[in-house]
């Protein structure tokens, strides 16, 4: 059983031993810049001394922690422990049984290899060890919660509408998408609506896959095509596009002749499932099982089974925008 405590990257604080763990990189470089803050804030005759760990040298970590002339408090940041040596496993169990107490260790491991494993195990049992996890947001609501507590740590509110825009348009590197949020905040001091988004992203939000299928949702075949060719021209992935839009069919046949009260007990944000059965209101169940069929065709297509991906995604765009008439 565990006897490390374990947190999430924004809650880092001072232990002996703090272990950064995880493939997001972002969020592990600004925790460990949070704690050399906060410990500097603290004392500001902090000394700060960083190594690789595929140069440790064998007592290098004792020799970098001893008692200094002057006592002021150390942070030694040891990077790239996923290919850590062999000696510095073996001084870090010994460095483990006794940390100093005038020294905070900190050792980032980006989870990419099980290189350390014995280590890792042994910092789990220890209760000296802050873990702090760092890993990659994968689905949507995550990073929609992390523009949310982004906001929300600077005492901002930000729309649903406008939240949802700058995850679409800034989907896949974190680090693009906390610049943004910081250039919101830096330039605007008001609320953050969907038209202040548009206004400073407005290039990008409106080639993104959700633009895309709230356009074929409203049946403007010609901007949608538009919209299509543009977003694969920027190196757009045809399965994330197709994802995009299978996403939203599934969400109308979903909500195909659901009620209000039906469609507010579903778990779907109510202004979400306003939306998609206002939209569901304009398609004939013929339609939906064309609509649903294309979406399965679209899929084996992009996959591997055409040679043309682009013209069965422009195909399925048409279906969509047609609401699967003929």
């Amino acid at each position: 059983m565990s006897k490390a405590k374990q947190v999430d990257w924004r809650e880092i604080t001072g232990a002996p031993i703090v272990f950064v763990f995880g493939n997001e990189e972002y969020f592990a470089s600004r925790a460990m810049r949070a704690l050399r803050e906060k410990l500097r804030g603290q004392e500001p005759s902090l000394e700060v001394t960083e190594i690789e760990a595929a140069d440790y040298s064998s007592q290098q970590i004792f020799d970098l922690t001893a008692p200094s002339l002057f006592g002021e408090p150390r942070m030694l940041v040891i990077r790239g422990a996923d290919r850590l040596t062999d000696e510095l496993i073996a001084d870090a169990l010994v460095y483990l049984a006794d940390p100093p107490a005038d020294v905070t260790l900190v050792i980032r491991h980006n989870n990419s290899s099980v290189r350390g494993k014995k280590l890792i195990d042994a910092f789990r049992l220890s209760p000296k060890v802050l873990f702090v996890m760092c890993e990659k947001l994968k689905k949507e609501a995550e990073k929609q919660a992390f523009v949310q507590a982004e906001f929300a740590a600077a005492s901002r509110k930000i729309e649903t509408a406008a939240l949802r825009s700058l995850v679409e348009a800034f989907n896949e590197e974190i680090s693009e998408l906390a610049a943004a949020c910081a250039q919101l905040l830096l330039d605007t001091s008001e609320t953050i609506t969907e038209a202040l988004v548009e206004k400073y992203y407005g290039g990008r939000v409106e080639t993104t896959s959700y633009k895309l299928a709230d356009t074929c949702m409203l049946g403007q075949e010609g901007e949608a095509l538009a919209i299509l060719r543009h977003v694969l021209q920027t190196g757009a992935d045809p399965v994330m596009i197709l994802g995009a839009l299978a996403g939203r069919v599934r969400q109308v046949a979903q909500f195909f002749g659901a009620s209000s009260a039906a469609a507010a007990s579903s778990g779907t944000p109510s202004w979400l499932a306003d939306k998609i059965r206002r939209e569901s209101g304009y398609w004939t169940e013929d339609g939906l099982v064309r609509a649903v069929t294309a979406v399965a065709e679209t899929d084996a297509a992009v996959k591997g089974g055409s040679r043309d991906p682009v013209f069965a995604l422009e195909s399925l765009v048409r279906t969509i925008c047609k609401r699967g008439l003929a």
